[in-house]
């Protein structure tokens, strides 16, 4: 039975650069046509405030669609390809006291972002297993309202209980994880990191399925050292947490990371980079035809260790790694405009922030930040709007390079025969960000009270409204679906 094609009309849609097209999209759950308004393109100068949009609406004399429940009222906003962020901590099943996919997909709806791929740590079972991986989806196949992917995961504890690792992963891949996650440092005890030796074992393996392999990068025996002597001083403020965990332990990990990438051929991804001297590494390597890609979120391009004097926010900024020096927050977005940092994801982590964010001592402190429904907008302000970033590479970082990356067909582009997952993005709106406004389970952010001049108004998945912030949605939980990745 086929859908009934509706249209979202009056939206302005990137060409290249910073030049746009204002255009009606006609769809059902994928796009079926995209048909122009006006002859020529607009550059953004041309529509860049409020008064210049009005009088280039006004010029135009356009008549609106008819008002049916098969028009949505773009309101000459931008519409870009739904977001895609590759690493959250959903914590279904078994840690959603800390998250669920209810509220942490409701959150990346309101945020823009359509499509997720949720961690294999943050769970119980953890997805180490394709049975593991079926219990996981049987869990959260009626609890989200946007699409979802896996990642596979390998711990230490397989290595320490002789389990056989390569047998576990095999089904995995072909049940379509996006690939495998392991940390080099890891405070989970479900969840143990690796050594550099089984991690060179693991890549191996990885690149015999043809995987990519994400790395938590810190390196565990130079924080163990560290925290050993810091902690016989009785030093528990967030200097002696920053001293450990500095931008050497990122790097050593690092060069751990590309040292098995270069023997063994496999695709890996330097998971929330955080430094410059990581991210020289990366690029170092990169030049080489080393095959290593490297995120960062949004936390590292707007935060320095001057923030945690601030009380208000000190705890709430924690997170592995912890965040850098100025040179290091500039370096990165120097990586994001040369391609040495492919995407920006969020690591999505909450916690109930009274019990997990409130002690005096740092090492303490619970490590994460809800950031799922801030990262689009976020990059839109701080990179498009503040002259970082043209239209075209601010959509390329939170979702085109991801579907490319992921193989997410379908997804990634406004173009007819892909999905109708789409964003609508206020550019002339800003908006403080407020925690009283989000829709994680907790509601924490160290960007409470920044202004970000951009907003999400309206978020679809292969057609249905699932976020809108001034009409009801169309869709309710279960709308999301499962995708898997071959």
């Amino acid at each position: 039975m086929s859908t009934k094609v509706r249209v979202l009309s009056n939206v302005f849609i990137n060409i290249n650069g910073n030049k746009l097209k204002l255009a009606d999209i006609f769809f059902d759950k994928k796009i079926v046509n995209i048909i122009p308004k006006t002859q020529v393109s607009v550059s953004w100068e041309e529509i860049s405030t409020k008064d210049k949009l009005d009088a280039f609406i006004n010029k135009l004399n356009i008549k609106n669609l008819a008002t049916s429940s098969s028009v949505i009222d773009g309101e000459f906003l931008l519409a870009i390809p739904g977001g895609i962020d590759p690493h959250v901590h959903f914590g279904t099943p078994g840690f959603e006291d800390y998250e669920d996919f209810q509220h942490g997909s409701t959150a990346a709806a309101f945020g823009g972002t359509t499509t997720i791929i949720d961690m294999p740590c943050t769970s119980n079972p953890p997805v180490t297993t394709s049975e593991n991986l079926n219990t996981k989806l049987s869990d959260i196949k009626s609890k989200s309202l946007v699409d979802f992917a896996f990642w596979g995961g390998i711990r230490g504890n397989d290595f320490v209980n002789n389990i056989a690792v390569e047998r576990q992963i095999g089904p995995l891949a072909k049940a379509g994880v996006a690939g495998f996650k392991v940390y080099l440092n890891s405070n989970l005890e479900t969840f143990a990191e690796l050594t550099k030796l089984q991690l060179q074992i693991v890549a191996n393996m990885v690149c015999q399925l043809k995987k990519t392999l994400a790395v938590h990068c810190e390196d565990k025996e130079t924080i163990d050292s560290r925290m050993k002597l810091i902690l016989s001083q009785e030093r528990d403020d967030w200097r002696a947490y920053a001293q450990a965990k500095d931008d050497r332990v990122e790097a050593d990990a690092i060069r751990a990371v590309i040292a098995a990438a270069k023997r063994t051929r496999c695709r890996v991804l330097i998971q929330h980079i955080s430094s410059q001297l990581g991210l020289n590494l990366v690029r170092d390597a990169r030049k080489e035809g080393i095959p290593v890609f490297a995120e960062t979120c949004p936390h590292y391009l707007y935060f320095t260790q001057k923030d945690f004097i601030d009380p208000s926010i000190s705890n709430f900024l924690k997170t592995d790694p912890i965040v850098k020096k100025e040179q290091d927050r500039d370096a990165l977005w120097e990586g994001i405009k040369d391609g040495s940092i492919s995407f920006v994801s969020s690591d999505h982590t909450g916690c109930e922030p009274e019990k997990e964010k409130s002690s005096d001592d740092f090492w303490k402190v619970y490590s994460g930040i809800p950031g799922v429904e801030h990262r689009v907008p976020f990059l839109f302000s701080e990179g498009f709007i503040k002259g970082n970033l043209t239209i075209e590479e601010t959509i390329k970082l939170v979702s085109t390079n991801h579907a490319q990356f992921f193989n997410l067909k379908d997804k990634g582009k406004i173009e007819v025969g892909y999905d109708t997952d789409i964003a609508l993005v206020n550019l002339w709106n800003e908006k403080f960000v407020r925690t009283k406004m989000m829709h994680s389970k907790w509601q924490y952010t160290p960007f409470e009270g920044i202004l970000f001049k951009a907003t999400i108004e309206k978020a679809i998945v292969r057609g249905k409204v699932v976020a809108s912030r001034n009409t009801e949605p169309e869709a309710t939980f279960g709308h999301g679906e499962f995708i898997t990745i071959l």
